[in-house]
């Protein structure tokens, strides 16, 4: 599936799985989410929606890539994701990056399996 506002597919099939684009904090209104927890959770919600576009959700998940600005914000990746997930978890990476589009703090994209 392609965003018509961005040059790339949020969400492809290919050989049983799901790639997942990564999703920035990005609330209702467009504005980007700021805050630590506030923003892992509005990621999540948008990753969650382009999930939805293809027929799969966070039971399907089986490896989640955060991608955060502040390694402290690792903190915040580790209570989503075992609220989120029983085990056994998905395979997980927080990697600590420079900067973000939008001066987000967090992005997230997974790979999922279809069902």
């Amino acid at each position: 599936m392609s965003d018509p506002q961005h040059p790339y597919s949020s969400a492809v099939v290919a050989n049983g799985l799901v790639f997942v684009s990564g999703s920035l904090p990005i609330g209702p209104d467009g504005a980007v989410v700021e805050g630590g927890r506030a923003a892992m959770d509005a990621a999540m919600a948008q990753l969650v929606e382009r999930m939805a576009t293809v027929g799969v959700g966070l039971e399907h998940v089986v490896k989640l890539t955060y991608f955060v600005t502040d390694i402290a914000l690792r903190d915040f990746a580790n209570e989503q994701y075992i609220e989120l997930w029983p085990e056994p978890r998905p395979a997980r990476t927080v990697v600590g990056v420079a900067q973000l589009p939008r001066d987000a703090v967090v992005e997230i994209d997974a790979v999922a399996r279809v069902p």
